[in-house]
């Protein structure tokens, strides 16, 4: 089976500067990697050029069987990208940002119940604008657009962030469940127990490499034992992504 993400010296410029200086990385399907590295090290940016929103100028760069240096705009319909902002629309309600992201990408209208009850989001949450809810409701409505989205690949940037223990198990039980249907995860963290209990692999960035952990030990990881028969989980915001301005020049880190 294809790798999900097969990078090969991939080399990706902010301003001149090389993010990402010749990463070599393969994930299989229905892994979950943790990206693990001290801040700078290379792990956001490593986690948009897997979304397709840094452009990759040098090496091998393919997800989901999609060549980075062609057009993505099919590919990020099938990844769910969490990164550190919200990405939401302050002045729809929580349940208006996840129907707008299923009708403006991909997903179906019927998922946005189960995805907002996941998350604790049901009955008056739904209804409340994003401008007033806390900083930890709306990561949780972030995870819940991703969630209703159901992507094939979920990139998350530090995705317990701002959450609470119950919400951060929740979550956990989440990426679970949508691996046990067959998604592949990636997420960065700085929590280090807490990869190592959710994750199948954990792999180490450094300078804008991939210094431990460039291939799986083995293909895909464990069954859910949360199955609650929710849906699946999220990262970034689940609207689709906004277009590069140019693909193969330098873009926002």
């Amino acid at each position: 089976m294809a790798p999900a993400i097969h990078f090969r010296s991939v080399v990706a410029l902010v301003d001149g500067y090389p993010v990402l200086a010749g990463v070599d990385l393969d994930v299989a399907p229905r892994e979950i990697v943790a990206l693990n590295g001290a801040n700078g090290a290379g792990k956001t940016s490593l986690l948009r050029a897997c979304a397709g929103l840094l452009a990759v100028s040098a090496g091998r760069a393919e997800v989901l069987g999609t060549d980075l240096y062609g057009d993505v705009r099919a590919l990020r319909r099938r990844i769910g990208l969490l990164g550190h902002s919200a990405g939401l629309y302050d002045d729809l309600t929580v349940e208006d940002n996840l129907r707008f992201a299923i009708r403006a990408g991909a997903g179906r209208p019927d998922r946005v119940g189960a995805a907002l009850d996941r998350l604790g989001l049901s009955g008056r949450l739904r209804t409340v604008a994003v401008s007033r809810l806390s900083a930890g409701q709306r990561r949780r409505a972030a995870i819940a657009v991703i969630v209703a989205r159901d992507p094939e690949l979920w990139l998350l940037d530090e995705p317990h962030a701002g959450l609470d223990a119950e919400h951060r198990d929740r979550l956990d039980g989440i990426i679970a469940d949508a691996v046990g249907r067959g998604a592949t995860v990636v997420f960065a963290s700085h929590e280090a127990e807490r990869s190592r209990a959710l994750a199948t692999r954990t792999v180490t960035v450094a300078g804008g490499a991939v210094v431990d952990g460039v291939l799986p030990a083995r293909p895909g990881p464990p069954t859910s034992e949360a199955g609650d028969g929710a849906v699946a989980p999220a990262a970034t915001p689940g609207a689709p992504f906004p277009e590069p301005s140019a693909r193969h020049a330098a873009h926002v880190a």
